[in-house]
């Protein structure tokens, strides 16, 4: 089973890594910013819309595209250089996902593309792909 759709959203900035911190009785107690609580709020509304009619229960390929608006001195389609890291744009993503149910669990996502773009048409491009689980055919050549 392969689903594709695309989230036509500003692709946040924020990530799930930038934690806040406070003490409390000399101990530290992490916090998440109200802005990152808002990004996870969207992400799960326009997620919940494509969510699939069965859970994946096997090895999938997650493939992101993360268009975010052009600026000047952008065109569109050109790879965007700068912060947030893929690795960390993802995390949150994935998380909202199990969240919703698209998997039993986000360790399922075995294979990952994640491509950052500057693009006129802001969103976020996800295509998740069922893996076949047979060792013989997933062997890596070199």
């Amino acid at each position: 089973m392969t689903i594709e759709f695309f989230l036509p959203i500003i692709p946040p900035t924020i990530t799930k890594q930038q934690h806040r911190v406070t003490c409390k009785s000399g101990k530290p107690i992490f916090y998440e910013q109200p802005e990152l609580i808002a990004v996870r709020s969207r992400l799960l509304a326009y997620l919940g819309q494509h969510k699939p009619p069965k859970k994946y229960t096997g090895p999938v390929q997650l493939v992101t595209k993360w268009c975010y608006p052009l600026t000047t001195g952008r065109y569109d389609g050109q790879y965007k250089t700068t912060r947030p890291d893929t690795d960390n744009m993802i995390k949150l993503l994935k998380d909202c996902m199990t969240k919703i149910g698209y998997w039993t669990d986000d360790s399922l996502v075995v294979s990952e593309i994640t491509e950052k773009f500057w693009a006129e048409i802001p969103g976020i491009y996800i295509c998740i792909r069922r893996l076949d689980n047979d060792r013989s055919k997933a062997r890596l050549k070199i």
